[in-house]
């Protein structure tokens, strides 16, 4: 089985959407009946292959496409340059990391999405106006296209069905996003001037989805009313986006400016040290698709705090310490901090349901059914053609 991941996204920098799509990759090699792979990247995005992330494989080949840095760009060259890529490769099945527009009669082949969130419609403050409307098309248009729509959770699932028609959704299944224990882990603080200091830690991009305002007023209460050692820091790893001049105003507003550090860009074992040394994960999201940094945390026995949303507690309902949001979550969200840095057992979880061996064979499972389905279509198809020509011809 031939599988072309397409993975252009707009970051250079590792973010989900590019994790999810590496982690794909990780998973399908796993499977002994995928004979092929071809990863699809945007030049930019060079730098992540570089990182060791996908160890040498035979059967995986890279390609990186040529397109300008910008969304009008790339969703072109979606729609008008996979088709050509799919017609030279010829793979069974085109797998698109996150909705893309689709141009589904010049695939020529089976396509499969993966649904991370519905962003566009219960965070349209990420996008802003008019951008969320166009997000909004690409959504619906892909999710009609595609023979298949995998959802990172059965959360998104859900919302998904709130959001598109009966047809569409009928389509889509579950099928969790792959996380495992990482094998590398930095030696080197990625924390400039870091001399041993406790911190907390957040991963999550500069967006209002990942309420991190929330998080810096809850962490200047604490420091405020003396709860947390004085030299406590908070680390947020993330990449910049529409929140980020809020942020450092809020950090300013507060004093902050020495005990709350922005980090991004950082590599995966970089990205390890952190969950190794932090006193606690704070995810303090109003919505989210998944959760990865939270079983990220709970692979290596970081104690998490977390906003009590479904994602969520589909992860882990016992491990976690929850936080309702709403009126009084600045106090609610301290409170649980200060509960978590009392934990001294760091005991590591296993989630063998987002391992690479079960998710391997659910993606593969799933190329399968549109395989058999597109051969069945081709077959009826060319049944009819025959018995056409044969009346024509007066032969029947």
């Amino acid at each position: 089985m031939n599988v072309l991941v397409a993975a252009p996204a707009f970051s250079a920098r590792i973010s989900g959407i590019q994790r999810h799509a590496l982690n794909l990759v990780r998973c399908l090699l796993q499977h002994k009946d995928i004979s092929a792979v071809q990863l699809v990247v945007a030049p930019w995005q060079s730098q992540m292959l570089q990182a060791d992330w996908l160890a040498p494989d035979r059967r995986l080949t890279v390609h990186v496409v040529e397109m300008k840095a910008s969304s009008l760009s790339r969703n072109s060259w979606y729609y008008r340059g996979l088709p050509w890529l799919t017609a030279r490769l010829r793979p069974d099945v085109v797998h698109l990391t996150y909705p893309v527009p689709v141009n589904r009669k010049a695939l020529g082949c089976a396509a499969v999405a993966t649904l991370h969130d519905l962003y566009p419609y219960e965070m349209p403050e990420n996008f802003g106006f008019p951008k969320v409307l166009v997000n909004r098309l690409i959504l619906q248009q892909c999710l009609r296209s595609v023979d298949a729509i995998a959802c990172v959770s059965d959360a998104t699932l859900q919302q998904m069905k709130q959001h598109t028609s009966r047809s569409v959704w009928q389509k889509a299944m579950r099928i969790y996003n792959c996380v495992e224990p990482e094998r590398l882990c930095s030696a080197r603080s990625p924390i400039v001037g870091w001399n041993h200091e406790p911190f907390l830690l957040s991963v999550a991009q500069h967006r209002r989805n990942k309420n991190l305002p929330l998080l810096i007023r809850a962490f200047h209460r604490l420091h405020k009313t003396a709860r947390v050692h004085s030299a406590m820091k908070l680390i947020i790893v993330g990449i910049p986006g529409p929140e980020t001049p809020s942020l450092k105003r809020l950090i300013s507003d507060f004093d902050l400016q020495h005990s709350v550090v922005l980090l991004s860009g950082i590599s995966e074992p970089e990205l390890q040290w952190c969950y190794g040394r932090c006193a606690a994960l704070v995810v303090p999201s109003q919505t989210e698709g998944f959760g990865l940094p939270l079983v990220e945390a709970l692979l290596v026995g970081c104690p998490v705090v977390c906003s009590d949303i479904p994602p969520f507690r589909e992860i882990d309902e016992a491990h976690c310490s929850y936080v309702s949001l709403g009126a009084g979550e600045e106090h609610l969200l301290a409170d649980a901090i200060v509960g978590a840095l009392c934990k001294s057992e760091r005991t590591p979880l296993a989630f063998p349901q987002f391992s690479s061996t079960v998710l391997a064979e659910e993606y593969v499972s799933l190329y399968r059914s549109l395989i058999a389905a597109r051969s069945h279509v081709r077959s009826a198809g060319s049944t009819q053609r025959l018995h056409a020509a044969s009346s024509d011809r007066g032969l029947l």
